[in-house]
């Protein structure tokens, strides 16, 4: 069975930056997309970011040209690098992988909780 690890979460000011990681414990080329979800306390969870197999990326009108979703496939892992954070990025960032071989389905990791100061 898959599993993802998040890291990098952490406490910062607004206008600084954080860098979350996604460690899997397989090929992240075997997946359709990749992505990062972020949920705050009393909402739903949002997409922030997804990186498909073929390398291209979208992002949530919010964060673009603020945030970066990247992937080294050497090291399975897919980086989020956000940047001019804002107080409303607060959230629990959670990494998602999406497969649609053999069946469909998606792998979650545990969050890593990133919370931005005014």
């Amino acid at each position: 069975q898959v599993q993802l690890v998040e890291s990098g979460g952490g406490l910062v000011q607004a206008g600084g930056s954080l860098r979350l990681s996604c460690a899997a414990s397989g090929s992240i080329s075997s997946f359709n997309a990749m992505g990062w979800y972020r949920q705050a306390p009393g909402k739903q969870r949002e997409l922030v970011a997804q990186i498909t197999w073929g390398g291209s990326t979208n992002y949530v009108d919010s964060v673009k040209g603020r945030f970066l979703i990247s992937r080294d496939n050497s090291k399975n892992t897919v980086y989020l690098q956000m940047n001019s954070l804002k107080p409303e990025d607060t959230a629990v960032y959670f990494c998602n992988a999406a497969q649609s071989w053999p069946r469909v389905y998606a792998f979650w990791g545990q969050g890593t909780q990133v919370t931005v100061s005014s």
